[in-house]
C-alpha cells in the first residue's frame, strides 16, 4: 500500500498553465505535487502555435479591447524568463522566432497603414521591409505591407521539457483520481490509491478539467469547448514564417508559424479563420485542400508539390461564456480548498499563475516544506504533434 503523501498544493494537469503554476510555487519554497494521467504538454499545450500575444492582433477592430490590454505584458514576463532573469528560469528554452508578423496582402495594404500608424498600437508595430522581411515572403512576387509585432514565438518541445526539469521530484504519473474528503471537506486526493492531502488542490487539465470535476461531483464553473481543425504542411521548400494574414475583418485570415520536424525540415503549422467554424465543417482531405488553395493565393511562388500534409482537431477548453466567446483572461473559480481553472490562452500561463498565487495569500496559505518520495511514477513528455504526424 503506497504511503500517504503530504503537500502544500496539489496541481491536476501537466500542460504549460499546470507547470508554469508549479514552478513558481516551487520557487517561493511551497511543496507541490503535479498529477498527470497522459504525457506532459501532451494536450492542448503541444497543439498551439507557441505565439506569446502582446494583444496586437485582438486591436483588428482598429480598438484596444479587454483581451489584448490584458494580455500586453505578457511578452515582457516570457522574455524576463527565457532570459532566466524572470518569476521562472527558462534559460535554454529555443526561441523559434524573436518577433511574430502581421502581413498585409497587396489588396489589404492601403487600408492599414493608417490604422497601424494609430494611438491604437503606436508603439507594437513597426513595418518591415527587404531584408528584414520574414524569409517566406522575401520573393519579387510578393506584394503587400509586412508589421513587426513586439512578441514573441516559443517552441513549446523544449518549453515542456525545462518546465518538466523544474518540477523536480513533484511529478507524478496517475490515472484514477478521487476525491480526498474529511468531515465532509476536500482534504486532498486519493491518486491510484495513493493518499495525498494537500493545503489546496488545484485543477488545470484543459479539456480534461470537465470530466475531473464530474467525478469529484463538483457542478461549477462549467466548461466551453471552442473547436479548431488545423493544418500541418512539412516541405523542403518551406522557408520560416511568423506571421498573421490579415483578411480585412477581426480575426486573421491564416495564421502560421513554423517548426522543426526530427528529420531537420520545416513544418508550417496553419491556424487563424482557416481553423475555425467553417475548416471544422470539414473533413481532413478538404480542409487540407482549402488551406493548399490558400497557401497559393497568398504565396504562389512556394513549391508545394512535394509537401507532406496532415490536419490535427483541437478543442480549446475555456471557462463556459455566454455565445462561446472568448474570455479575455486567464480563469480562476476558488472554492474553498479547491481551485479551478483555465489560462484561455498559453501566453497567459503567468496570469493563471498570479490568480493562483493570489488566492494562496488571501487564504494565508504559507509553505511547509514538506518532503516528498524520491520513487514516484513520472509521466513522460509528449511528442512533437508535427513528429507524430508528419513522420
Amino acid at each position: 500500500m503506497p504511503s500517504v503523501i503530504s503537500t502544500d498544493v496539489l496541481i491536476v494537469g501537466g500542460g504549460v498553465a499546470g507547470l508554469w503554476l508549479n514552478a513558481r510555487l516551487r520557487r517561493e519554497g511551497f511543496s507541490t505535487v503535479l498529477v498527470e494521467n497522459a504525457n506532459l504538454g501532451g494536450g492542448q499545450s503541444l497543439k498551439s502555435q507557441g505565439i506569446i500575444h502582446g494583444g496586437a492582433k485582438y486591436a483588428l477592430h482598429g480598438a484596444l479591447t479587454g483581451a489584448s490590454e490584458a494580455i500586453a505584458d505578457m511578452p515582457r514576463r516570457w522574455r524576463d524568463a527565457l532570459a532566466g532573469q524572470g518569476e521562472i528560469d527558462l534559460a535554454g528554452v529555443r526561441l523559434l522566432s524573436e518577433a511574430h508578423y502581421l502581413w498585409s496582402p497587396g489588396t489589404l495594404a492601403g487600408n492599414l497603414t493608417s490604422f497601424f500608424a494609430s494611438k491604437a498600437v503606436r508603439g507594437r508595430v513597426d513595418q518591415v521591409k527587404g531584408n528584414d522581411l520574414p524569409p517566406a515572403l522575401q520573393h519579387p512576387k510578393f506584394k503587400g505591407k509586412v508589421y513587426r509585432l513586439a512578441e514573441l514565438v516559443v517552441d513549446v518541445p523544449s518549453l515542456i521539457q525545462r518546465l518538466a526539469q523544474l518540477a523536480g521530484d513533484s511529478l507524478l504519473a496517475g490515472q484514477r483520481i478521487e476525491p480526498l474528503l474529511e468531515n465532509g471537506q476536500l482534504a486532498g486526493l486519493r491518486v491510484d490509491e495513493r493518499e495525498i492531502r494537500a493545503q489546496r488542490v488545484v485543477v488545470s487539465a484543459g479539456a480534461g478539467t470537465a470530466d475531473l470535476l464530474q467525478a469529484l461531483g463538483i457542478a461549477q464553473p462549467k466548461m466551453q469547448r471552442r473547436p479548431l481543425h488545423m493544418v500541418l504542411v512539412k516541405g523542403p521548400s518551406l522557408k520560416p514564417l511568423f506571421a498573421h494574414c490579415l483578411g480585412g475583418g477581426p480575426k486573421p485570415r491564416i495564421t502560421v508559424t513554423t517548426h522543426p520536424a526530427a528529420d531537420g525540415q520545416n513544418v508550417w503549422y496553419l491556424g487563424g479563420d482557416i481553423a475555425e467554424a467553417d475548416g471544422v465543417a470539414r473533413e481532413p482531405a478538404a480542409q487540407i485542400a482549402a488551406a493548399r488553395q490558400e497557401l497559393h493565393n497568398l504565396l504562389p511562388w512556394v513549391d508545394l508539390e512535394q509537401a507532406q500534409w496532415a490536419t490535427l482537431r483541437v478543442d480549446r477548453a475555456e471557462p463556459e461564456q455566454s455565445g462561446l466567446v472568448r474570455p479575455d483572461n486567464a480563469f480562476l473559480d476558488v472554492q474553498g480548498p479547491l481551485l479551478v481553472g483555465w489560462p484561455t490562452k498559453l501566453a497567459l500561463a503567468p496570469d493563471f499563475a498570479d490568480r493562483v498565487i493570489a488566492a494562496l495569500a488571501r487564504d494565508g496559505v504559507l509553505p511547509t516544506h514538506a518532503a516528498l518520495p524520491a520513487d514516484l511514477p513520472k509521466p513522460p513528455v509528449a511528442t512533437p504533434v508535427w513528429d507524430q504526424l508528419l513522420p
